[in-house]
């Protein structure tokens, strides 16, 4: 997670962070990507139930019919195993997790056991009276899923009217004082929709918004040829800074991250050093706080089967189930040899990231594309940008 705003934009200072002491449990959420202990954010994709079809969807959700594997009594175990952890974040997920209900009550019940609880939604559940309750049990932060316009969000999503009440979401969170934002993958066919993004969140006071790279898993592995090249990516890259900037200097400070592709980091600070080099050795200063890809480390996946995984994308390696062991343990013992190596992954990846000047800012970068693409866990990441001569420049 790179957060635009923050870095190329001049609304964190690396001493924003040295306040707290790094320390991922006493970090405002805005500046927790900078912790120094890296305690994980978990994602739990608490149902695989979903009321969309989305064609890019990682998690290949199903219909609303199933039975989810992790009931209410097994969930709040987890989450008491999670605090006691130390991890700070509990981001409730699916499928769609307003199908489940007992979200409100475990949101209410990580958030009483000292996490931070937010969830990551399509948005077209979310009625008045349910943004209220979420608001009411100290839920931090909605996440709402768009893909574009009207007529590009329902063609991705599967469902007619699918844009209007994810909208009709939004505004819903608002009007409960409910923090709301947006998240939006790109790909070839709706990176057109990046101005409409950015018009969106301007006209609507919506104060937050990501943009997700492509990962090739689940169904996003269907898109895979639909993935921006290196060149697209730049441009892509430009136009969120740009378009960032421009929010910024008109008084409409907006949080705008980019998620999935580290390499955006390097980039901000290559355009940074051009523009305005002493911001650049700011930036410089909190991108090694960041350290890039955090997958196995500080971001960390429970299946609605209870299967642990690194990341919420990467699903070819599983490491235990919370159902028969809990998280605490699974996540920091020795006897997995994978986990521990996403641990410090510079020691193992290969190609052009093993000799990359960027590789402890950048972190090696998402594992998954690398084995998607090449068979190889520690192969370099197809979805890398940069040039050579960026990576490795002439003395």
């Amino acid at each position: 997670m790179i957060g635009i705003s923050k870095l190329y934009c001049g609304q964190v200072e690396a001493s924003d962070a040295l306040r707290y002491g790094r320390h991922s449990g006493a970090l405002p959420s805005h500046l927790l990507q900078f912790s120094a202990d890296k305690k994980p954010v978990v994602v739990w994709n608490m149902t695989r139930r979903c009321n969309l079809k989305c064609i890019h969807c990682y998690a290949q959700a199903t219909g609303e019919d199933e039975t989810d594997a992790i009931g209410t009594t097994e969930a709040k175990a987890v989450i008491d195993d999670l605090a006691a952890y130390g991890a700070p974040v509990m981001l409730f997920s699916g499928g769609e997790p307003l199908l489940r209900r007992d979200l409100v009550a475990l949101s209410h019940y990580a958030v009483e056991r000292g996490m931070r609880a937010v969830i990551s939604t399509n948005g077209t559940l979310i009625s008045r009276e349910k943004a209220r309750e979420l608001k009411e049990v100290g839920l931090s932060y909605v996440g709402i899923s768009l893909d574009g316009g009207e007529a590009t969000h329902d063609l991705f999503r599967g469902v007619p009217g699918s844009f209007r009440r994810a909208l009709q979401g939004i505004e819903n969170c608002q009007l409960e004082g409910l923090k709301v934002g947006l998240r939006f993958t790109v790909n070839r066919r709706n990176a057109g929709e990046v101005p409409f993004l950015f018009d969106l969140i301007r006209e609507r006071d919506i104060p937050r918004i990501c943009f997700y790279h492509l990962v090739y898993s689940g169904r996003g592995s269907e898109l895979i040829k639909e993935d921006l090249d290196h060149r697209e990516t730049r441009a892509l890259l430009d136009l969120i800074l740009d378009r960032a900037k421009a929010l910024a200097d008109s008084g409409h400070e907006k949080e705008v991250l980019t998620v999935d592709n580290h390499a955006d980091g390097p980039y901000v600070w290559l355009r940074l050093l051009r523009e305005d080099p002493a911001r650049a050795a700011a930036v410089y200063e909190l991108l090694q706080f960041n350290e890039g890809n955090s997958s196995g480390r500080g971001i960390a996946c429970i299946s609605w089967d209870g299967s642990v995984h690194a990341d919420q994308f990467w699903r070819n390696h599983t490491f235990g189930n919370v159902l028969k062991r809990p998280f605490s343990q699974i996540w920091d013992d020795p006897a997995i040899p994978l986990l521990q190596q996403l641990k410090n992954k510079q020691a193992h990846v290969t190609g052009r990231c093993a000799a990359c000047r960027f590789l402890s800012i950048c972190g090696g970068n998402f594992r998954a594309r690398a084995e998607a693409r090449h068979g190889d866990i520690w192969a370099e990441d197809p979805a890398c940008y940069l040039t050579d001569e960026e990576i490795h420049p002439k003395s």
